[in-house]
C-alpha cells in the first residue's frame, strides 16, 4: 500500500481558500497526480484542501471523501512565550520546546504540562484511530506498533490535508513524537509526503517514508515552492517570514 499525504497549496487564509500562485501549484499537482492511479481519494473539509483537491479530482474524473479528522490538527495550548491566548500545540520556539525531554519520547510527548492542559492527546489519538480505521478497511490492522495485513495490495491512497495533521499521521506511522516531525520537517503548499507499506515477513507490515514534502512538480512546472511553510533562514532577512 502507497499513502500520498498531500498539503494543500499556498493558502489565503482569510478566505480559506488559495491564493493565485496557489491555484498555480494546485494545477500542476495536477498534473502529477493524474498520472498516478489512485485507488481512492480523501480530503479534508477546510477550503484550502478541497480547493485544491477539485484540480486533480477534475482532471482524473472522481470525487473523494471528506474526512473531518483530515482538517488541521485542532488542539490548542498555551505557549510559554505567549500569555493570554492558546494558540496551535506545533509552533515552538526552539529553546523552549527542545527543553523538555519528554518531547523527544514517543511515549510521553503529550505529558508535558502545556499538552495536559490543552488535553492534546484526545485529539491526538482520536485522528490516530481514524486513520487506523481507514487503513484497517483497506487491508492493514494496527497491533501494537506495527500492522496485520488482511488484504496485502498495491493500492494508492491520496490524502489531501495539512501539515500539523500530515505530522500527526506519520508520527502514528512511524512511531515517533509528533513533537519532533512538527519542528524538524518542512512540507511546502502543495508538497506531496510519501509513505509505503514493508512486508518483508508474510502477514506483517510496517511504514517507510520514501520521500517528505516533494515539490518536484513545481520545479518541473517552472514554479518556486511557496515559503509559506517555513521561518526566515537567517534572522537577517528580513524579506522572510519571522513569526
Amino acid at each position: 500500500m502507497r499513502l500520498l499525504l498531500v498539503r494543500h497549496a499556498e493558502p489565503d487564509y482569510e478566505r480559506d481558500s488559495l491564493t493565485d500562485k496557489g491555484w498555480r501549484e494546485a494545477e500542476l499537482l495536477a498534473q502529477r497526480l493524474a498520472r498516478i492511479p489512485a485507488r481512492a481519494y480523501y480530503v479534508s473539509p477546510l477550503g484550502r484542501a478541497k480547493d485544491t483537491a477539485s484540480l486533480t479530482l477534475e482532471g482524473v474524473g472522481r470525487t473523494a471523501r471528506e474526512c473531518l479528522w483530515l482538517r488541521e490538527f485542532h488542539a490548542p495550548i498555551r505557549r510559554p512565550d505567549v500569555s493570554g491566548q492558546k494558540i496551535i500545540p506545533w509552533d515552538w520556539l526552539p529553546q523552549d520546546w527542545t527543553a523538555e525531554e519528554r518531547f523527544f519520547r514517543e511515549d510521553q510527548w503529550h505529558q508535558a504540562p502545556a499538552m495536559v492542559e490543552g488535553d492534546v492527546k484526545r485529539e491526538y489519538d482520536w485522528v490516530t484511530g481514524e486513520l487506523d480505521r481507514l487503513l484497517e478497511g483497506h487491508g492493514y490492522r494496527r497491533e501494537g506498533r506495527f500492522y496485520r495485513v488482511l488484504a496485502p495490495n498495491n493500492d494508492t491512497l491520496v490524502l489531501f490535508c495539512h501539515f500539523g495533521v500530515s505530522c500527526v499521521l506519520l508520527s502514528r506511522l512511524l512511531n515517533l513524537s509528533p513533537m519532533v516531525l512538527w519542528h524538524g520537517c518542512c512540507a511546502a503548499p502543495s508538497s506531496v509526503t510519501t509513505v509505503v507499506t514493508e512486508e518483508r515477513r508474510e502477514g506483517t507490515a510496517s511504514f517507510r517514508m520514501l520521500s517528505f514534502g516533494d515539490t518536484s512538480h513545481l520545479y518541473a512546472g517552472g514554479e518556486e515552492p511557496s515559503f509559506a511553510a517555513r521561518f526566515r533562514e537567517c534572522y537577517q532577512n528580513d524579506w522572510e517570514r519571522r513569526d
